[in-house]
C-alpha cells in the first residue's frame, strides 16, 4: 500500500457572476490594497479586465496593470513584471486570463519580493520564500493554474519550458466565473478543453497519482467529454460553459497533487520550439500517447473508456482500449485540431531537439509506461505520418 499526499489551500468560489464580487473577496482576505493585475493584451480586449479594475478601484484597491506577456509566456515576461511589482509596491498579485497570465502571476508574485530569476527556482538554485498573495480569475476552461502548485515558463534563451512547482505557488483564491469564457473563440475553447482532459487522463494515470486525484479526474472526464463539443459548436450555451469550467476545475485538482506525464513532456516541447498553443499540441500527442501507455497497461486504459464513455461494460479490455483511441481521434478531429503535420513550424528536422527536451522535461518519469527517447522518437514519427 503506497503512502500519498493530497493538499489544496485555495479558496474556490465558483459560479455564474463571481467576478463581480471579487473586491469583497479580497477584504475578507486582508491581503493589502495594492496590487498587480496581470492579464494578457486578448482579455483586455475583450473588455474582461476593466470592469473587474473598475470594481477594484471604486472599492479603495490601488491597481497597475501588467499585460506584456505572451502565449508561453517567457522568463523575459515575468521579469518585466516582477520589476513592476517591486516599482508600484504592490502587495499581491491578481491574474485574469488563461494559463499564460495565471503562470506569469505566479511567478512575478515569486521572483517580485524575492528576486532572481525562474530558471533559478526551477534548477532549485534558490528557496521558494515569501511569496506574494496569488488571486487567480480565469477565463479560459482548460488550465487549471488557478489551483495547482505549477507554473511553466518557457526559457527564451534556449526554448526550454520550466515548470515551477512548489505549494507555496498555489494561488490565495480562484474565482470561477463563466460568464468570462461566452467570448472565447471556438478554437481557444477546443485547444484549452483538451488540454483539461489530459489533465484528468494524466492526472489519474500518472506513477504518482492517488486515489482522491483519481475521484477528481474521473469526474473531470466524465463532464469534459461531453460538454466540450456542445460549448465548441455553440459559445453561448450557458450549461456547457458552466460544465467546461467545473471540468477544468475538477482536472486541476487531480493533476495538482499528483502530476502530468508523456503528453505534456511532448506538447511543452513543442511549445518551446514553436509556440504552438499547448492544448493543440496536446491534442496532437493524446492518441498516440494513449496508444503507447495501454499497451503495458490494459485494465487501466480500458478503465478510461468506460470512464469517458466510449466503450461498455460489456467490452472486454482490447475491445475498450481500441475504443478509446479511436473515440479520442473522432472527438479531437470533430474539435478541427490541426496535425501535427500541418503546424506552423513543425518539420522532420527537429524531432532529436523535441526528444531531448521531452526527456528534460520532470513529468518524463511519472508516466504511467516507462518511456525513452527512442519511444518519444516513435510517437513523433507516428503523430507526423497523420
Amino acid at each position: 500500500m503506497n503512502s500519498y499526499r493530497y493538499h489544496c489551500a485555495t479558496q474556490i468560489e465558483m459560479g455564474l457572476g463571481k467576478a463581480k464580487e471579487l473586491p469583497a473577496l479580497l477584504e475578507a482576505l486582508s491581503i493589502g490594497k495594492s496590487l498587480l493585475l496581470v492579464s494578457d493584451p486578448g482579455v483586455i480586449r475583450a473588455g474582461l479586465v476593466e470592469p473587474i479594475q473598475a470594481a477594484l478601484v471604486q472599492a479603495g484597491y490601488r491597481v497597475a496593470v501588467f499585460d506584456a506577456l505572451k502565449q508561453n509566456p517567457r522568463d523575459t515576461d515575468c521579469l518585466a513584471g516582477a520589476e513592476l511589482f517591486r516599482e508600484c509596491g504592490a502587495e499581491a498579485v491578481v491574474a485574469i486570463g488563461g494559463g499564460s497570465a495565471m503562470d506569469t502571476g505566479k511567478t512575478i508574485a515569486l521572483c517580485g519580493p524575492n528576486g532572481g530569476t525562474p530558471a533559478e527556482y526551477a534548477d532549485g538554485q534558490r528557496a521558494y520564500a515569501k511569496v506574494a498573495p496569488i488571486i487567480c480569475v480565469p477565463t479560459t476552461a482548460g488550465t487549471g493554474s488557478e489551483v495547482t502548485r505549477s507554473a511553466v515558463i518557457t526559457e527564451e534563451a534556449t526554448h526550454r519550458k520550466m515548470t515551477l512547482k512548489h505549494a507555496a505557488l498555489r494561488p490565495l483564491l480562484a474565482v470561477l466565473d463563466p460568464e468570462l469564457t461566452f467570448s472565447v473563440p471556438a478554437s481557444v475553447t477546443a485547444a484549452t478543453g483538451v488540454d483539461a482532459l489530459v489533465h484528468a487522463i494524466e492526472g489519474y494515470t500518472c506513477k504518482v497519482t492517488n486515489p482522491i486525484s483519481q475521484a477528481l479526474g474521473a469526474r473531470a472526464m466524465q463532464t469534459i467529454v461531453p460538454a466540450l463539443p456542445l460549448v465548441f459548436q455553440d459559445g453561448g450555451n450557458v450549461q456547457a460553459r458552466y460544465a467546461m469550467m467545473e471540468g477544468s476545475l475538477l482536472a486541476g485538482l487531480c493533476f495538482g497533487s499528483a502530476d502530468v506525464a508523456a503528453v505534456h513532456c511532448l506538447a511543452e516541447a513543442l511549445g518551446g520550439l514553436y509556440d504552438t498553443p499547448h492544448g493543440v499540441a496536446n491534442a496532437v500527442f493524446l492518441p498516440h500517447v494513449l496508444r503507447f501507455n495501454a499497451e503495458e497497461n490494459k485494465p487501466m486504459h480500458a478503465g478510461l473508456a468506460r470512464i469517458m464513455s466510449f466503450a461498455q461494460d460489456q467490452d472486454d479490455e482490447q475491445t475498450a482500449v481500441d475504443k478509446l483511441i479511436a473515440g479520442i481521434e473522432g472527438w479531437t478531429k470533430g474539435l478541427q485540431i490541426p496535425s501535427l503535420r500541418e503546424l506552423p513550424g513543425v518539420c522532420e528536422a527537429d524531432f532529436p531537439r523535441i526528444v531531448e527536451l521531452s526527456m528534460q522535461n520532470g513529468s518524463t518519469p511519472s508516466n504511467v509506461r516507462t518511456i525513452t527517447a527512442d519511444d518519444y522518437r516513435m510517437i513523433l514519427q507516428n503523430a507526423y505520418k497523420q
